[in-house]
């Protein structure tokens, strides 16, 4: 199996950091998280969760995949092969990314694996654009404006992301789900507002 890990994106951080000529006192402060913070991620010895990737990436006004060490633009045409994507621990889970993060346009598919339990966070989320949601096994709660839908294994959910969403797996095994955020606007991190309390090394 062989991951697009993010094992370097310490290392990756320091040397964009440095290059862009950043101290990490003002970098803490651009991307509003703390330098200790930010010095642990460069030491190893923290993860970044999705959010803070887009945070950082903001700050140094670099596309998130440059922490994965790929500067290149960005393309029409996105092939991702199985097991390839880029996948970072979230609490309880993880998140890989199917080709979004280097793809022109304003569409966002990820693949979200879950432990029994695991949950979107206390908070419901709202975003611009739409989402789609496909479960590939297991069973997830998606409630979207208060009201509970159950996902089994082939079930499926669209929904306007404006109106409050949370998920939760209520199963007692794995889950896995393949999601689609589309359509949202440019200045907005739908992907960010959906891991923001997930990582696995907040």
């Amino acid at each position: 199996m062989s991951h697009e890990n993010p094992p370097n994106v310490g290392e990756r951080l320091r040397m964009l950091r440095t290059s862009h000529k950043m101290s990490l006192r003002y970098l803490a402060q651009a991307s509003g998280l703390s330098a200790n913070a930010l010095s642990m991620i460069e030491h190893g010895r923290a993860s970044p969760s999705v959010s803070t990737l887009y945070k950082l990436a903001d700050a140094l006004a670099i596309p998130v995949t440059a922490f994965f060490g790929q500067e290149e633009a960005r393309q029409e045409v996105i092939h991702v092969k199985a097991q390839t994507g880029a996948r970072v621990p979230i609490e309880r889970g993880y998140w890989e990314g199917r080709g979004g993060e280097k793809f022109i346009g304003r569409v966002e598919p990820f693949v979200l694996s879950l432990e029994a339990g695991a949950d979107s966070g206390p908070m419901a989320m709202v975003h611009t654009g739409h989402e789609f949601v496909y479960c590939l096994q297991g069973m997830i709660e998606y409630r979207v404006e208060r009201k509970p839908y159950v996902l089994n294994s082939g079930d499926s959910l669209l929904f306007a992301a404006h109106l409050s969403h949370q998920w939760r797996n209520v199963g007692k095994a794995p889950a896995e789900l393949l999601i689609m955020l589309s359509s949202f606007e440019e200045s907005d991190h739908p992907l960010a507002v959906h891991l923001k309390n997930k990582s696995a090394g907040r």
